[in-house]
């Protein structure tokens, strides 16, 4: 085994409830979360708080080289049925020893996830992952051949554990002549649901090049409606007192 890779197991204070097709199938005061290097966080119950009664088990297997063997789940709920939609490690490797036998469901399977009251977004998030916003008067160009798309000195740094620092404009700051509405949407569970949109220059078009949180989660209010432009799908990202393209690596 590969000594670098972490896997940390804590226990999570919150109510977690998921439900599928109008039943609750989950309702636990006693999750396990656990946080595996490259991985997205996981939720894991004990089988006295998962309803059991509706769970099938299939005879799909998977292998994981830090946690063994896993066997896998069919939930089925008033006739419709989520094909392997939940696993479990009965005998796991020792980094994930304390929640053998719990079971752990594909959290974008389930048609609502809560903690507490309220419903989430996304895969469950790490409670070490920071999202942290500053305004910055530094000037931000953003350019697509030689035309410059936008800038602006009133931009949000947006700095986000372990990932390179995003640039949000204000609308005024940005040329919208040359945004197209697009059809895609994506998920963050710390910032909530992304809008984006095309970029047109002349005859170069490029697809999903800008995003937007029109209406963001309340932990992160001050993106909202600032656009932010992926620096790889640009020709140049100028960011004051940095060089170009600061964030594409």
């Amino acid at each position: 085994m590969n000594a670098a890779h972490e896997i940390r197991i804590e226990p999570s204070p919150k109510r977690i409830r998921l439900m599928a097709n109008g039943k609750t199938v989950v309702d636990s005061l006693c999750a396990s979360l656990l946080l595996e290097a490259g991985a997205m966080p996981v939720y894991y119950f004990p089988r006295d708080d998962v309803r059991m009664d509706l769970m099938e088990r299939s005879n799909h297997r998977t292998q994981c080289p830090y946690k063994g063997d896993a066997a896998w789940w069919t939930l089925a709920v008033a006739g419709r049925r989520y094909e392997n939609a939940a696993w479990s490690y009965e005998h796991p490797r020792e980094p994930a020893r304390s929640v053998a036998g719990q079971i752990a469901f594909a959290w974008d399977r389930m048609d609502h996830r809560f903690e507490e009251d309220e419903e989430v977004l996304g895969h469950p998030r790490n409670p070490q992952h920071r999202v942290d916003v500053r305004p910055s008067s530094r000037e931000v160009r953003a350019y697509v051949d030689d035309e410059m798309v936008a800038r602006t000195r009133r931009a949000l740094f947006l700095f986000e554990t372990g990932l390179p620092t995003r640039y949000y404009i204000p609308p005024e700051d940005v040329r919208s002549e040359f945004l197209i509405p697009s059809r895609k949407t994506s998920v963050c569970p710390y910032k909530g649901t992304a809008s984006y949109w095309s970029l047109r220059v002349g005859d170069h078009m490029i697809e999903d090049a800008v995003w937007a949180y029109l209406d963001p989660l309340p932990e992160c209010p001050r993106i909202k409606g600032f656009f932010c432009f992926y620096p790889g799908k640009l020709s140049r990202l100028e960011v004051e007192g940095e060089g170009p393209n600061p964030s594409a690596k």
